[in-house]
């Protein structure tokens, strides 16, 4: 692998622990106004300097996130297609390589569409991404079971479509947790971060998924809703890192959550 690319990844898998916590923001490029995401700014700013890695689109890039900011972006670089069209899966690379490169990125993230009508495109997308990535020293993030594939959330499935996009040359894949998810580890070999996907209906669901899926071989999580839909978006966020960076269990991240528990200044992993 070179350098460029080892170190870009080296910005947000944190290389003391091998992990990394990325906070998803990018839903508005087919969702619009997502709840409690309608103001990008507002709502990414308190969240920042807890996160290894934000996920968002060149718009909300250039507009809601400082310059000055030192948290490193993956880049949303595929879409097309809003939640108003039945066919979540005729999406296309909406951002170039070079775009990327000049907004000084540390990786880029696109969906493949595993099952769904329009595989080959995404796949394809996939394939050519990844030469230009290789060439550039960009890392690329494969997404997994997007959209109306959310229901076929199983190990045989997810199996089939990380070890479909790391065969296809990803340097990491997204993907959902689900029962025997050490299977779906087993069967991909570049790394895996673990959705939140919808918002869950308790905080314990969520911190019980980041604790499953650690356990179980990912490296990580990338979550979205189950954090800045949360009623204590940064006590969420810190305690998922405790979970991912610390190895606490659910149980002991929960006590983070408590009324009235001030957030700490910091990053609770060493950058």
């Amino acid at each position: 692998m070179d350098w460029g690319l080892q170190n870009r990844i080296a910005r947000f898998v944190k290389p003391i622990t091998g992990h990394t916590v990325m906070l998803a923001a990018d839903h508005g490029y087919f969702m619009g106004p997502t709840r409690r995401l309608e103001n990008p700014r507002a709502t990414l700013e308190p969240l920042l300097p807890f996160a290894d890695a934000v996920a968002v689109t060149r718009g909300v890039l250039r507009r809601s996130i400082p310059a000055t900011s030192d948290v490193p972006v993956v880049l949303r670089v595929s879409g097309g297609v809003t939640v108003l069209k039945e066919d979540l899966s005729d999406e296309a690379i909406t951002t170039s390589m070079e775009e990327a490169l000049r907004l000084n990125v540390a990786a880029v993230a696109l969906s493949v569409f595993v099952g769904a009508p329009h595989e080959h495109q995404s796949l394809v997308s996939l394939a050519e991404l990844v030469d230009e990535g290789e060439a550039m020293g960009m890392p690329v993030m494969a997404i997994t079971a997007v959209g109306k594939e959310l229901e076929k959330r199983d190990a045989r499935y997810l199996s089939l479509a990380c070890r479909v996009s790391a065969e296809l040359g990803a340097h990491l894949v997204k993907t959902y947790y689900c029962e025997n998810f050490e299977k779906v580890v087993e069967g991909c070999p570049v790394p895996l971060v673990v959705a939140g996907g919808p918002k869950l209906d308790s905080d314990r669901a969520v911190l019980d998924l980041c604790e499953g899926a650690m356990v179980k071989g990912a490296i990580g999580v990338d979550m979205g809703r189950n954090i800045w839909q949360s009623d204590h978006p940064v006590a969420m966020l810190q305690a998922i890192r405790a979970i991912v960076h610390e190895k606490a269990t659910a149980r002991e991240a929960l006590q983070m959550l408590e009324p009235g528990r001030k957030p700490s200044a910091a990053r609770s992993a060493p950058a």
